[in-house]
């Protein structure tokens, strides 16, 4: 696998683009090849905002020269996988991928290759680690601790070994750190959580007193991590246990989640003092919250502690779209307006569909288990409930995929139609979650904008 042939043309790129660089040159390039390619194209990525589309080309390799490419982080994805990519200035690299093992067949070479390569190298580390972390969790804290320590001191000897031979930069470092500390951090973190659930143990009493200092140590403002997924996934966890209400035997469910949640924002804003990580983070918690919770009145709740600490206002922001979608669907306000067509392709307006009594459902050809599972009991419901009109909505992008899956299982005469941009019925239904279920009154007014069909009172709404 390292040693497969990189083409002449690019051979001859990277060798002669030594000759562009310069003090104030960021010339820069990336290539590759892709074996058994999913799609025709690798994107380059920057914090999950597309920068470029390269295309493969016949061979199924890929180039690109960047003009001007400021140093960092960035990631590249042949979907549905991504990996990271790190660049120092006029870095010229090449990465080898098989989609069909994706993270184990990358192998970077080129200008800046082996900080990338270590990159890779802990990745899989940490990978194979986690496989063999489930029966640990049930270790008594004693034995756990030396577990991760020893498991912890050989991934530092690695990095500082591989630190010293490659020598680079203290931008960089950022990563190769935070690729060894964050996930020892998250088994830490995990660690009382799961133990309890898994043998009934609260070990919490039983910890050192020192247990959590490594949160001491932790810059929580540092924007350079805000998309690093080691961080991203450490801070979770951290603010789960933060957040947990640990006596709550009064509380349902549903408003526990909502208590929780609002912790972890009022933790956030205590915690991180960069404004932009800040905001990115609670955008975070929130999206997460709102995939889950389909309440509408804690949603309103949750959504007034967000703002008042949140100075994210760009017409960008997710939250801000649901939130105001949230209002137009509280009970008696009419359904907003989305455009849909049926399997001919004619469009028709969800308002004309509402002549009597309605439940909308929502489906994905990538959840096949509740594609079916939604369509079998609406298909019982529908016998029970003849004054209800039951209509499927397809939220997937490819319409002869969805056509196909029609033809596949054919759900009898459940009406079947397609969204025509997810976008905007995101936007004006507040879709989160595909699970979702929204009942209408025959006068176009919403009854339930937040319920799910599989909820053990929903046939209830119905009556």
């Amino acid at each position: 696998m390292k040693s497969f042939l990189i083409p002449t043309l690019l051979l001859i790129l990277m060798s002669s683009c030594k000759k562009e660089f310069s003090g104030d040159n960021y010339v820069a390039y990336f290539g590759g090849e892709v074996a058994n390619p999913n799609n025709p194209y690798v994107l380059f990525c920057k914090n999950n905002v597309v920068i470029d589309t390269i295309p493969l080309n016949k061979d199924n390799t890929f180039f690109k020269k960047f003009d001007s490419l400021t140093p960092g982080l960035y990631s590249f994805k042949h979907e549905p996988e991504y990996q990271y990519v790190y660049f120092d200035k006029n870095d010229s690299i090449k990465v080898h991928i098989d989609s069909k093992d994706f993270d184990e067949s990358i192998i970077f070479c080129g200008r800046g290759d082996r900080k990338n390569n270590f990159l890779m190298e802990m990745y899989l580390r940490n990978e194979k680690d986690k496989n063999k972390m489930f029966e640990t969790f049930d270790y008594p804290f004693e034995k756990f601790d030396t577990y991760i320590n020893k498991t912890n001191s050989d991934n530092e000897k690695f990095y500082k070994s591989r630190k010293e031979e490659i020598k680079w930069s203290d931008e960089f470092d950022v990563y190769a750190s935070g690729i060894v500390k964050f996930p020892h951090y998250t088994k830490k973190e995990i660690y009382p959580i799961i133990h309890k659930m898994r043998t009934g143990e609260d070990v919490l009493s039983k910890l050192p007193k020192n247990y959590y200092a490594f949160r001491d140590e932790i810059d929580y403002s540092n924007e350079a991590l805000t998309e690093f997924s080691p961080f991203v996934m450490y801070l979770d966890h951290m603010l789960n246990n933060v957040g947990a209400i640990n006596y709550h035997n009064h509380l349902s469910d549903c408003d526990l989640a909502l208590k929780m949640n609002i912790n972890k924002l009022n933790i956030a804003d205590t915690l991180i003092k960069n404004e932009k990580v800040k905001n990115i983070v609670l955008n975070n918690i929130a999206f997460r919250y709102l995939m889950e919770d389909q309440n509408v009145v804690n949603n309103t709740e949750f959504l007034k502690t967000y703002h008042k600490y949140s100075t994210d206002k760009s017409k960008k922001n997710e939250i801000l779209k649901i939130g105001n979608a949230i209002q137009l669907l509280t009970e008696g306000k009419t359904l907003p307006e989305v455009q849909l067509i049926d399997i001919k392709g004619n469009k028709i307006s969800s308002s004309d569909l509402i002549k009597k009594n309605t439940v909308f459902f929502f489906w994905s050809e990538k959840l096949n288990s509740h594609l079916i599972a939604a369509h079998k009991k609406v298909l019982a419901l529908k016998s029970k409930y003849p004054n209800y009109n039951f209509i499927a909505i397809n939220l997937d992008d490819n319409t002869e995929q969805w056509k196909t899956d029609l033809k596949k299982y054919n759900f009898g005469n459940i009406t079947e139609l397609k969204c025509v941009n997810f976008e905007d019925i995101r936007a004006k239904w507040a879709i989160t979650k595909v699970h979702r279920t929204i009942i209408v009154n025959a006068d176009k007014t919403i009854k339930n904008g937040f319920t799910n069909m599989f909820e053990v009172n929903f046939e209830d709404e119905l009556k």
